[in-house]
């Protein structure tokens, strides 16, 4: 076994392998960016190493600079994790020139399954089912064009070298395609280096089923069951779980099988996973296979009880695999959910900022148990826009679906973020879907259901509202008591209660719900506590405890008894609650309001960059006239591409930056003058 390995990695994976790496008693070596000095992996390994700037391929990126520094440290084999060098052919070889062992496949495997194209044609070769499509090198666009019309319609492009979801488009007309296409090209050079692109037909309600698989150097392959990942936006998984709902005994052998054969038809050595889609009738093709870890594995170490990564470095270090196919068990079921800094709100961009307020509910790190977390960040580190926006990934295992589903949406419940928009009230809403609860998967399930998933904004309910006030109330020293009675001392200039010698005390407090405006009159008369809103009165009482910057708050209004946490955030307040006080509820406070009134002034047609990122491409300039909704430009930030559209109709004065400026968030990026209505 080695002595020394490094971690060519960043955040919660490069934390998940130190922790294996500690429990076995191998030594890890951390690499690092600019911006990751004080990351939670670098304190997590024995050792680091300063690798470059932020952006990654100024660092994780560079194989030469990881190899170096794996040398340096004595490492006799470096971790690729998943994302960055994972799936490099070029890197692998290196690894091997240089007498480093690559824990992964050999650089072969990675070469024949890197390309989607010639995956699916030795897939082919090899009986494996395939989706109709075109995976030929000719990259002509008219050609390409012709294929998807031949296919038909929908289609989906798709980045031969890519994942993630990035690089992929669906089309579903032939009008739409050369455009999709130039759009699914541009994101795929970006990310991955290679244009290269293939088409399938789009199936409209397929379920995304993937196998596990290990192989040995002996030449011994096994797979360890499947995982549903049909729950997805934009391409991405949301939501996996393991075993997939509705699998027969002979459908999972029949997958499994295949997929041991896609492994050995490579010559597979390592963790490897092969991606299937499945249609309502049981027909699965083979979709790719990710030669490294997945982000999703917890679920199968949780049914299994089994550690992937020890897995990984054990085969990595020439012994076979632990357990032959007969010896394999699952029990149980687990939900893997990824918590992400984003807005679901606003097309689930991702959200930059501080983490100035992280709670977790009660769990393990990195190893089996009812409620599991994974994560690489902790509170005070930054979100920034280097790199993927996953703040951690929240497991939990059942005895069966259900009961993972009750344990799941209770964890989220738990989970409390503040100085960045999260996807957690989203979780939630997707646990109690009633398509996600009876197992109808899809891929469509979220777009489908986004009524219910993606609600307009509502009106914050009284009983957050009367949450969020006895909170504020409280910070200043009062109590919700309605009498006196539970003083200890006997002098009323000692009572925190709101005791007056009037008879009576009120202080008014303002709250800004979205575009809502609330007034609030907390108030206090003949001993007994009232809230005032919209001119009615109801009887109120609260007790509320501080836990560091957290309020635990219970109120009793008007006779009935609600729960909240809240969370003071400059001119916020973030309230996380269930029932009434619901969700997860951003409040601006009176200093908000006040600044919100200074700039109240009409900005007209004024555009503004959702987040830090690179324009790569414009539509217009200065003097065009364009209606409202037209692309104006196109935003890179997280190897993902955004539109940017325009608000209202009208014309462009000016556009203030040119295609490959760096913006910041919140920079004015072009102004429309808007058209009389």
């Amino acid at each position: 076994m080695f002595h020394t390995i490094l971690i060519a990695n960043r955040g919660e994976i490069a934390c998940r392998v130190a922790s294996t790496a500690r429990r076995m008693g191998i030594r890890t070596v951390a690499v690092y960016s600019d911006a990751d000095a004080n990351a939670a992996h670098v304190h997590a390994c024995d050792e680091s190493v300063h690798i470059g700037a932020a952006e990654p391929r100024a660092s994780y990126l560079l194989g030469d600079v990881i190899l170096n520094a794996a040398r340096a440290t004595g490492a006799q084999a470096i971790h690729p994790g998943y994302g960055f060098l994972s799936e490099n052919e070029a890197f692998a070889l290196a690894c091997g020139q240089a007498g480093v062992t690559f824990i992964g496949p050999p650089a072969s495997a990675i070469a024949a399954m890197g390309s989607k194209s010639a995956a699916k044609s030795l897939m082919e070769r090899a009986g494996v089912p395939l989706v109709p499509g075109y995976h030929g090198k000719d990259q002509d666009p008219t050609l390409l064009h012709q294929e998807a019309d031949r296919i038909g319609y929908p289609v989906l492009i798709k980045a031969s070298a890519g994942g993630g979801g990035k690089g992929m488009r669906v089309v579903n007309s032939s009008e739409e395609f050369i455009a999709a296409l130039a759009s699914c090209k541009r994101e795929a050079i970006s990310s991955f280096g290679d244009d290269m692109v293939l088409i399938e037909r789009y199936l409209t309600k397929p379920r995304h089923i993937e196998i596990q698989v290990f192989a040995d150097s002996q030449g011994n392959a096994v797979y360890l069951f499947e995982r549903d990942c049909s729950v997805q936006r934009r391409h991405q998984k949301v939501i996996e779980e393991a075993p997939a709902p509705g699998m027969t005994a002979e459908r999972r052998k029949q997958m499994g099988e295949a997929a041991v054969a896609a492994a050995k038809a490579v010559g597979y050595v390592g963790a490897g996973t092969v991606e299937f889609i499945a249609e309502p009738d049981g027909r699965f093709y083979f979709m790719e296979m990710n030669t490294r870890l997945q982000v999703e594995h917890p679920v199968t170490e949780m049914i299994t009880g089994l550690d992937l990564v020890e897995w990984q470095l054990r085969i990595a270090a020439g012994q076979p695999l632990p357990l032959t196919q007969d010896e394999l068990t699952m029990q149980g079921h687990a939900i893997e959910a990824r918590i992400y800094a984003e807005n679901p709100d606003n097309g689930f961009l991702p959200s930059i900022g501080t983490l100035s307020h992280l709670r977790l509910p009660e769990h393990v790190t990195f190893r089996n148990g009812t409620v599991r977390v994974d994560g690489g960040v902790g509170q005070g580190d930054t979100i920034s826009p280097y790199y993927d926006p996953m703040i951690a990934k929240l497991i939990v295992w059942g005895e069966n679906r259900e009961q993972a589903i009750a344990r799941m949406h209770t964890a989220l419940a738990q989970t409390h973020v503040v100085g960045v928009r999260t996807n957690l009230a989203f979780l939630g809403r997707l646990m109690e879907n009633t398509a996600f609860a009876s197992a109808d998967l899809d891929t469509g399930l979220i777009e489908k259901n986004r009524e219910q998933l993606l609600p307009e904004h509502t009106e914050a309910t009284l009983p957050a509202l009367a949450c969020v006030a006895a909170t504020w109330i409280s910070a200043q020293g009062q109590t919700g008591h309605n009498s006196n009675q539970g003083d200890h001392s006997i002098d009323p200039w000692d009572s925190t209660d709101g005791w007056r010698l009037s008879g009576s005390y009120r202080q008014t407090l303002q709250l800004l719900d979205g575009d809502i405006a609330h007034t609030l009159h907390m108030q206090r008369v003949d001993g007994q506590w009232q809230l005032v809103h919209q001119d009615r009165n109801y009887p109120l009482s609260w007790s509320a405890q501080a836990d560091g910057a957290s309020w635990h708050t219970q109120v009793n209004l008007d006779g009935r008894n609600y729960r909240g946490t809240v969370v003071r955030e400059g001119e916020q307040a973030w309230l996380f609650g269930t029932g009434q006080t619901g969700g997860t509820r951003i409040f601006g406070l009176p200093d908000m309001l006040r600044h919100a009134a200074d700039e109240s002034a009409d900005h007209g047609g004024n555009l503004t960059a959702p987040m830090p990122g690179k324009i790569i491409s414009l539509s217009v300039k200065a003097g065009d006239t364009v209606k409202k909704g037209d692309a104006l430009m196109v935003m890179e930030a997280m190897k993902m591409e955004h539109a940017i559209t325009a608000p209202t109709s009208g014309i462009v004065e000016e556009v203030f930056f040119a295609v490959g400026d760096q913006v910041t968030d919140g920079a004015e990026l072009i102004r429309i003058e808007e058209a009389d209505t």
